[in-house]
């Protein structure tokens, strides 16, 4: 990766890797749990070489970002991703951008693309449309989608704080075995994004956020604004590509129909095989193809 940048946004110093011309059309990449910038290695270099300027920041409570005060709640819930994204374009000076990612980071880039679509060019979202409607969190899903949720229950709970807390690698490390069973990642790939874990407000931010999508745990009061406009579920009316992994461990595949509602505006979606849930890192060529198509729209 690229040597890494710090800023000041709003309540954080968020570090990011950046890479490609500086007056080039810029583009966020934003990594989810529990990954890191590394996600992006391969996707990086191929936006930087089409003329783009990349953008890749450590999320809250990952790897050299941090609170600027110890005052401020360590919250993960969904608000706080996408204040922390608009803040950090804010202090980049970035009136618009195109906005990628999956997971939290996709969740961040949603939050965006539905409440500020001035500020999006484009939106490349896994899993479709990616913002929570707690409202409707405890309505039950499949058995066997609840049964690859287990970990969000997990951490419910003071064991699963205590157990995230203990031994977080080891934890992280089978999220991303069964999130993407045919992905066969070495030690090594994931070593490189194991020290992003070790930040000190990791453990708090994940289970704040895990337990406020469940109505569980207040949020940030700061963020209430933002939630309540979230809680209407906004429709989406920039221009999207939307993916799901035909292997994805955590959400299973849909196809467009089943989040046709929350999008206006023009949208691809693409059932990619072969992939898990960490797509960019899985099939790079893929995820930066569809990037460049955003990049490109008229």
């Amino acid at each position: 990766m690229q040597p890494l940048h710090h800023i000041t946004a709003g309540p954080l110093s968020i570090a990011y890797a950046e890479s490609g011309l500086v007056n080039g059309p810029p583009v966020f990449l934003m990594h989810g749990f529990p990954y890191d910038i590394h996600t992006y290695e391969e996707v990086m270099p191929r936006l930087a070489a089409a003329g783009c300027r990349v953008i890749v920041p450590y999320l809250r409570g990952f790897g050299p970002t941090r609170f600027l005060s110890e005052a401020t709640p360590r919250s993960g819930e969904q608000a706080a991703l996408g204040a922390d994204l608009l803040a950090l374009m804010d202090a980049l000076a970035l009136p618009r951008a195109v906005l990628a990612g999956y997971d939290w980071g996709g969740r961040a880039a949603c939050v965006v693309a539905a409440l500020w679509p001035e500020r999006c060019a484009g939106l490349v979202s896994l899993n479709s449309y990616n913002i929570q409607d707690i409202a409707r969190a405890m309505e039950p899903d499949t058995p066997a989608n609840e049964h690859s949720l287990w970990y969000q229950y997990y951490f419910h709970s003071e064991r699963g704080r205590a157990g995230l807390a203990r031994d977080r690698r080891s934890l992280v490390k089978l999220l991303w075995r069964l999130w993407s069973p045919t992905w066969a990642f070495d030690d090594a790939t994931f070593e490189r994004s194991a020290p992003a874990f070790d930040n000190p407000d990791f453990v708090d931010v994940v289970i704040q956020s895990y337990r406020h999508r469940f109505g569980l745990v207040p949020g940030d009061p700061a963020l209430a604004g933002i939630e309540a406009r979230l809680a209407a579920q906004p429709v989406i009316s920039v221009p999207c590509i939307t993916f799901d992994g035909a292997d994805d461990g955590v959400r299973p595949p849909a196809d467009a129909r089943a989040h046709a509602h929350r999008f206006s505006g023009p949208r691809s979606h693409r059932i990619v095989p072969g992939v898990g849930h960490n797509l960019p890192q899985e099939a790079p060529q893929v995820f930066a193809e569809a990037v460049l198509e955003l990049v490109k729209f008229p």
